[in-house]
């Protein structure tokens, strides 16, 4: 009888043993290192025990942030493990979404959503004054090519007129046409498209543009 009742008091430790072997909590002296993506919260699930306790044993309050490579002190979580041999409450999903992030973690999210948005609405701001700068030179590039093309036109207008009274069948000697060119630079096509293009491509080899060839002409009396 006495032999049946040890083995009966044998199996019972061990069966205690199994069951409390499934928590893991830290000893009265374990000091841990905070690792990338660690927090109160989450350090006092791993070793069962309360944030409450972990902030006392650090002097950290709701506001505190922890920062990686900072060394923690956790609390014997004993007393709390021996709790978790009551039944287990299964979670509903209501209780669940009951849990508030504690205040500091909140704080560094807020500052981090702060952050990107005045960074967004600063690359915005940047991103329009370019696109100002960029409609105000092609403005003035445009205007500044259609002034030098209205001058061109005016000079080429100018020169036709006092070459030959704007004819395209006015002939002098060897010169001919609306702009009173040299025979052999039109090679016998006395056209107004071939008078046209060999006028132009003349003054711009030889002036650079019909104002300048206007005020070589002013100048000089031919050009």
């Amino acid at each position: 009888m006495k032999k049946v009742l040890t083995m009966i008091l044998a199996t019972s430790a061990a069966a205690v043993g199994l069951f409390f072997a499934g928590f893991s909590y830290a000893s009265a002296a374990t000091v841990v290192t905070v690792q990338s993506g660690d927090t109160v919260w989450g350090l006092s699930q791993k070793y069962n025990v309360s944030v409450d306790a972990i902030d006392q044993a650090n002097n950290l309050n709701s506001s505190s942030v922890i920062t990686v490579g900072q060394q923690l002190n956790i609390p014997d979580g004993s007393q709390a493990a021996a709790t978790t041999s009551q039944p287990v409450q299964q979670t509903t999903s209501s209780q669940s979404s009951a849990y508030t992030q504690p205040q500091y973690k909140q704080s560094v999210q807020t500052n981090a959503a702060t952050t990107a948005n005045t960074a967004s609405t600063t690359n915005q701001a940047a991103n329009n004054t370019a696109a100002s700068a960029q409609t105000a030179t092609t403005t003035s590039t445009t205007n500044s090519s259609n002034t030098g093309a209205s001058n061109g036109n005016s000079a080429k207008a100018w020169i036709a007129s006092h070459e030959s009274g704007g004819s395209y069948s006015a002939r002098n000697g060897q010169y001919v046409g609306k702009y009173q060119l040299s025979a052999s630079y039109l090679h016998g096509d006395y056209s107004a498209a071939n008078q046209e293009k060999v006028a132009n491509q003349y003054v711009a080899n030889r002036y650079g543009s019909w104002s300048a060839a206007k005020s070589f002409w002013q100048a000089n009396g031919w050009y």
